[in-house]
């Protein structure tokens, strides 16, 4: 089958490859991939690798390179293995990605399984991935979808989930005012879920007009900022009730600017989550996160039992996550018109799609 496989930094290959057993083993699942997405965490593998991807073998999985990429992925169920009883083959399935202990592990006793320390993923640390033609996965990971939901959607139930857990995380009610930080895919994601929550008023700060604008075209009432010309607090502060700030903001980019910029936005008790990854330490203004009185939440993936409630926001149509894809293409297509224009520093693209059945 083919694969499109890390083998280090700038070295994406796509290979012919030995697929899955077509007998998958006990509590296992084979999916005939359908849609993937690109995510921001496959473009730092890309472009700065190995980060997540193991450089030795996975504690857990026993994965390591080279990696088949992609874990924003669904697909068509080929075959099931015994003891499997939630999902059939024919089913079209969205995959949630996270793979850890089951039970023994403290976190996995208690519901956690997200914060596991063995956790790993499909297309990072498990020898299969959303980047080829079939993958095999836990029952676990498989979550049927609606005929009401799209192949496309199902792959854009991962990156939805995370935008879901930090409007979670944040406290995001009906009514609320939110900043979120960063107009990428996450932060355009979690623009909507804020909406799909009740947030009343959304603000989104970026350097990238092009970004802002699309951001605009979607949600007509959203406030947009570009730092570079406009102070976001002061914007916010601006246009919030009392002056004092907004109720919650989300830093969804991992970069310093933008989370003190959150820090400062938000008002006297309120909420900031962080939710973008940051390359390196960021120092705060710890004064202001203590005279404000402010929380100051991490958002780490999501939950795992997360999927049934994200597919139906989706399939309902409050979270519109489609709106966020800017191209699709094939899996050959994959390095050049998919990474390579992710990176392009114009921000021309969002979110790409690819397409495996072709």
């Amino acid at each position: 089958m083919r694969a499109l496989r890390f083998h280090a930094a700038r070295d994406l290959r796509l290979e012919q490859i030995s697929p899955p057993d077509r007998n998958p083993g006990p509590d296992q699942v084979l999916i005939r991939n359908r849609f993937v997405g690109i995510c921001g965490t496959d473009l730092h593998e890309y472009a700065y690798g190995p980060i997540f991807i193991p450089k030795e073998p996975h504690p857990y999985t026993g994965a390591h390179g080279p990696q088949i990429l992609g874990h924003e992925f669904g697909g068509v169920v080929e075959a099931i293995g015994d003891g499997v009883s939630t999902v059939a083959v024919g089913d079209r399935v969205s995959v949630q990605p996270l793979i850890m202990p089951r039970a023994g592990d403290y976190f996995a006793d208690r519901g956690l399984y997200h914060l596991s320390t063995d956790l790993a993923l499909a297309g990072l640390s498990w020898q299969w991935g959303g980047m080829a033609d079939y993958a095999t996965l836990n029952e676990y990971n498989v979550q049927k979808i609606p005929d009401a939901m799209s192949d496309e959607e199902a792959a854009l139930v991962e990156p939805t989930a995370v935008a879901v857990y930090a409007c979670d995380r944040g406290g995001v009610t009906a009514g609320s005012s939110v900043l979120v930080t960063g107009a990428g895919p996450i932060g355009m994601l979690t623009l909507l879920a804020a909406r799909a929550a009740g947030a009343a008023q959304l603000f989104i700060s970026d350097i990238n007009d092009a970004r802002l604008a699309f951001a605009k075209a979607i949600l007509p009432d959203l406030t947009t900022i570009n730092p570079q010309r406009d102070n976001p607090g002061d914007t916010v502060r601006a246009m919030s009730e009392g002056n004092v700030g907004c109720d919650v903001a989300i830093e969804c980019v991992g970069n310093e600017h933008a989370l003190k910029a959150c820090v400062d936005a938000v008002r006297k008790q309120g909420v900031v989550v962080q939710t973008g990854l940051h390359p390196h330490e960021n120092p705060l203004d710890w004064f202001q996160v203590t005279f404000k009185d402010i929380d100051l939440r991490g958002s780490w993936a999501y939950p795992t039992h997360y999927w049934p409630r994200v597919i139906r926001l989706i399939a309902s149509g409050l979270l519109p996550a489609s709106k966020v894809v800017t191209n699709t293409i094939t899996l050959d297509q994959a390095v050049h018109q998919g990474f390579d224009a992710l990176l392009d520093p114009t921000g021309k693209q969002l979110k790409i799609l690819i397409d495996l059945s072709k």
